[in-house]
């Protein structure tokens, strides 16, 4: 991409619903582009290759949804916030013909993105603006049992809202979900994860195969970052992703079973009147 793409791209500012500031910038540490929203970086894009997936768990879900049906095959997929919608290029990249759904609150991000970042041109990636859960609920009946991915990626400036994260939101989630269809969830919590556990124990009671990756030293809660909860009507091949999560360039792992198990003990099930949004993260976490 020419310098004066990129300047142009510099220059990508718009103001959100909530009065937060959103962007798109070129990285100064890596090819492509990074949506950063309210001084966090929600997003990267990488025109020239939309396999490379720079943010590391959105690496971690892409390595699942490489895994769903035969290679290459196209998907049905729904993805609960749009971002820069940097895994509806992965899906189109890898799963030519794939027929996909984004659901985002903010209009003037997506105008911003395909704006600034443009979507490959023929991609089925249709988009719908509005709350996801009151988005969810009015998707075409025809949905229903049929997405082989669902991917919840909702975020308030740094936060997830509360309201997304209950068991009555999983359980309308799963209703699209094809019988061996996997829900990708973006948790972020901190030490302790006391946030994530509870989410862990919530997808258990909605879904019976539950799997949990993250870098270890997260994964151990000792320190802030992003788990992917992965679930799914039917047990999810993983077989071979051990190996591949311990390779870096953070080692990570995969949390089956028991160990899941064990981080859901003693966790309470989230219910929509007792539902919290995500922790806030220091914000030094972001600085460059």
């Amino acid at each position: 991409m020419s310098r004066q793409r990129k300047d142009d791209v510099d220059a990508a500012t718009t103001r959100l619903g909530d009065g937060t500031i959103a962007q798109v910038i070129a990285s100064d540490i890596t090819t492509g582009f990074e949506l950063i929203v309210d001084g966090t970086p929600q997003s990267h894009v990488d025109l020239d290759d939309p396999t490379h997936l720079h943010f590391e768990y959105i690496a971690r879900m892409g390595a699942v949804i490489d895994q769903l049906r035969m290679p290459g095959q196209p998907i049905t997929a729904v993805h609960l916030g749009a971002g820069a919608m940097t895994l509806p290029r992965y899906v189109e990249a890898t799963r030519p013909g794939s027929r996909q759904q984004v659901i985002e609150l903010e209009s003037a991000l997506v105008d911003l993105v395909r704006g600034s970042l443009p979507l490959p041109k023929g991609a089925a990636i249709r988009v719908r603006h509005g709350d996801a859960r009151e988005v969810l609920a009015k998707l075409p009946p025809g949905l229903h049992g049929a997405a082989d991915l669902v991917v919840s990626d909702v975020f308030s400036g740094a936060q997830t809202p509360a309201h997304v994260t209950s068991l009555e939101f999983y359980r309308e989630v799963s209703k699209f979900l094809a019988p061996d269809g996997a829900l990708l969830v973006n948790v972020a919590d901190g030490p302790g994860l006391a946030y994530a556990r509870r989410q862990i124990a919530t997808l258990q009671a909605v879904l019976p195969n539950v799997a949990v990756l993250a870098e270890v030293q997260v994964l151990k809660g000792r320190r802030f970052g992003n788990l992917v909860i992965a679930a799914s009507p039917r047990p999810l091949p993983m077989e071979w992703l051990p190996r591949l999560m311990a390779a870096g360039p953070h080692p990570a792992k995969i949390a089956t079973g028991r160990e899941v198990d064990e981080l859901a003990r003693g966790a309470a099930v989230v219910m929509d009147v007792a539902a919290v949004a995500s922790p806030k993260p220091d914000t030094r976490l972001f600085e460059r």
